[in-house]
Parts: C-alpha cells; sequence; structure tokens
C-alpha cells in the first residue's frame, strides 16, 4: 500500500488512481494524513477487506506539487547521526557503539517538491530513509520491532553546517530544523511491498550529479535496532517519524567542502519508494522595522 497526502487529503495511491480514504470509508477514518496512524491496525483491516471494492475518486498523472508530507505533524522526530560507517569515516570520527540519536523538530517537515530559503552559504544534503511508526510502545524487541512500522518514505535531512559546529557543543537539532529542512515523501509505503525493507538503494543528486549513493543494509544500527534502542528509554507513539541515517557523500566531508546554493536542485531517492526534489533559492532579507 502507498499512502499519499494529496492536497492535505489522505489517498492510497493505486495503479487505477488515488483513493480518498474518508470518501470511501464513508467518514469512517478521517481525511487527514496523520490522524490514521491513531488507528492503523484498524485501518489496514478495512482496507485490506475492501481493496477490491474501493473506487479511486481521481485517475491519471499527480502533479507532485501538491503532494505533502504522508507523516505531516508526527509527535516526536527522532535522527540518527554517523549511523554509515563511510559517512563516520568522511566525519573523521569512529564508528559509534550505540546509535546517536538527536531531533528534527516537526516544523521542519515539507512535501517532496518544495523550494527552501538558504539560511547561510554552508547548508549540507543528507538523504536517508525514513521509518514511520504505527504502534507504539516501550521495550519493544528487535525481533518484533518491523511489526511496530507503518512504513517507510524518503526524507532530507538538511542541515546547516555551520551553524551546527558554531560555539562550545554542537547545535544538531536547531542547525537541522530550518524551514523545509526535512522534506519527506512523495509516499508513505508499507512493509509489504518490499522484497527485502532491510536493502533499499539511497541516492542523491545535485544538478544531475550523483553526489551519494549507498544501500539501507550498509546501516550500522539497522532499523529494529533503532527501533528497540529508542523504545527502551521512551515511548514511541504512533505517527513518530524516525530519521534513520545517511551514507557517504554530504557535502562537509569533501575537500573542498561543498555546499548548496542558489539555484540548485537537489533530487533524493530510495528504490521502490520514489524521490525528493528540492530547489534552493537565496533568504530573503529581513524587512527593516518601520
Amino acid at each position: 500500500m502507498r499512502l499519499i497526502n494529496f492536497d492535505g487529503r489522505l489517498q492510497v495511491s493505486t495503479r487505477s488512481g488515488l483513493v480518498d480514504v474518508e470518501g470511501e470509508s464513508h467518514g469512517y477514518f478521517s481525511s487527514h494524513p496523520q490522524k490514521i496512524y491513531e488507528r492503523w491496525a484498524e485501518f489496514v483491516t478495512w482496507y485490506t477487506g475492501n481493496r477490491d471494492r474501493v473506487t479511486p475518486a481521481q485517475r491519471g498523472g499527480i502533479d507532485p506539487g501538491r503532494l505533502g508530507s504522508p507523516v505531516p505533524a508526527p509527535r516526536q522526530v527522532f535522527a540518527v547521526g554517523l549511523n554509515y560507517a563511510d559517512h563516520a569515516a568522511e566525519s573523521g570520527v569512529e564508528q559509534p557503539e550505540s546509535p546517536v540519536i538527536f531531533t528534527k523538530f516537526a516544523s521542519a517537515i515539507s512535501g517532496p517538491v518544495t523550494t527552501v530559503p538558504l539560511p547561510s552559504d554552508t547548508v549540507d544534503w543528507e538523504v536517508e530513509l525514513v521509518v514511520v511508526i504505527g504502534r507504539g510502545g516501550r521495550n519493544i524487541p528487535a525481533d518484533r520491532a518491523w511489526e511496530s512500522v507503518a512504513g517507510l518514505s524518503v526524507g532530507q535531512d538538511l542541515s546547516d553546517r555551520g551553524r551546527q559546529l558554531a560555539g562550545p557543543v554542537p547545535q544538531f537539532s536547531l542547525a537541522k530544523s530550518h524551514r523545509g529542512f526535512a522534506p519527506i515523501g512523495p509516499a508513505l509505503v508499507t512493509i509489504d511491498e518490499f522484497a527485502d525493507p532491510n536493502d533499499l538503494t539511497l541516492e542523491t543528486r545535485i544538478n544531475g550529479e550523483l553526489v551519494q549513493f549507498g544501500r539501507t543494509a550498509q546501516m550500522i544500527f539497522p532499523v529494529p535496532a533503532l527501533i528497540e534502542h529508542l523504545s527502551h528509554t521512551l515511548e514511541l507513539y504512533p505517527g513518530d517519524v524516525v530519521f534513520t541515517g545517511t551514507p557517504a557523500g554530504v557535502g562537509v566531508g569533501r575537500t573542498p567542502q561543498r555546499f548548496l546554493g542558489p539555484g540548485d536542485v537537489l533530487r533524493s531517492r530510495i528504490t521502490d519508494i520514489g524521490e525528493l526534489t528540492q530547489t534552493f533559492v537565496a533568504r530573503e532579507p529581513l524587512a527593516a522595522p518601520v
């Protein structure tokens, strides 16, 4: 199943067209994409049982610019640092012995096709697999962790490196939470759609140039280990988001370092999920006080 946020309404994207969840359920389920995770098991049961009877409300192509994040307002957003050995190496640090966790604030979340104002000249890219929780809880064992996952999506952990590394201690969360710094999409894809959800290809291109390429099988801490680790400390809630880390190829790890500039187009893709497209523009100057 592929869930999308189309014009702010929850839709199931099928080969025949878009199925409007609120309309087809006669109002039993909300049109708001975030609310479906609170009733995830019930929704999956309903859709599976009615798959052959629902009628697509819209057919034909979809304008990607009308898509929002399939998880637009999570209660918690987690991110994982240094989760690929090659990225740890380019960062000049040893592989971590346990997951490195920080957060991105939910106001940074956007849809898959956006225009992003640059807050500085040190904005970097990081393509990441995004995990969305469908069934929360505490102390979830790794061997049951996939049962807690609603689905997977593509994310970009955009980062203002100048702000992140300035001062006596790093400012990860603020530096990674500017407007538009957490695009997610284009769809949430349920686990049953993948031949192997543990091994998906990620790539990033800037103006057509390949700058990142990796496989999620290269994660130091795979998805089940991350869910186990997080849930042993805190409670996971339905609809929570986990950015799972990025492979090598980011700008700050290059010699010379490279960052995004006005006019750059960033495309981030994960096999069997889809693509994000961010176009960067100069930040508008602050208005002078009247």
